[in-house]
């Protein structure tokens, strides 16, 4: 089972809307199938101002009930408020950091990007965050291999 967008091809961001795209992408999908998100794709672009980190961060409720009510889009409101959050953290970490690639290069090892990735985003989980690193090509372990290891980590968690 490949986690992974069909179509995608890993790419590192030129800018910080690129990376933010790459981060709403795994967001948007979470419980949908990638054909729907593939399909709706354009539409939620536009509607997010093509993933201009500022515009994004400057919508307010009244866009987020605007947006609820766009049928180009995936009308999920905590995924909505989640990219919008989002994009504020992401402009204050590139700000901190000297540039977004800058934070994610001092993160560490690829588990503890992960971990750091969840802490900081909304609504993004561990195979979110694997897609994210993966699609704005950062070394990831094999999909399978690291899913297999995560399933039983997330087991041994919950039993505990």
């Amino acid at each position: 089972m490949v986690m992974r967008p069909p179509g995608w091809d890993p790419a590192k961001p030129a800018t910080l809307a690129g990376y933010l795209e790459a981060l709403t992408r795994p967001i948007f999908s979470t419980g949908m199938s990638w054909s729907v998100v593939e399909a709706k794709w354009d539409g939620i672009r536009d509607a997010f101002c093509q993933f201009d980190p500022r515009k994004v961060a400057d919508m307010t409720p009244a866009d987020v009930d605007r947006l609820t009510e766009d049928t180009r889009i995936i009308r999920n409101r905590r995924k909505i408020e989640a990219t919008i959050q989002n994009a504020e953290r992401m402009i204050e970490l590139d700000r901190l950091h000297g540039g977004f690639g800058k934070y994610l290069d001092g993160l560490g090892s690829f588990e503890d990007t992960v971990a750091e990735l969840r802490r900081e985003f909304r609504f993004l989980g561990d195979n979110g965050a694997y897609i994210f690193l993966w699609s704005v090509d950062r070394p990831t372990p094999p999909h399978q291999e690291w899913f297999k290891a995560h399933q039983r980590s997330a087991r041994s968690r919950a039993r505990s």
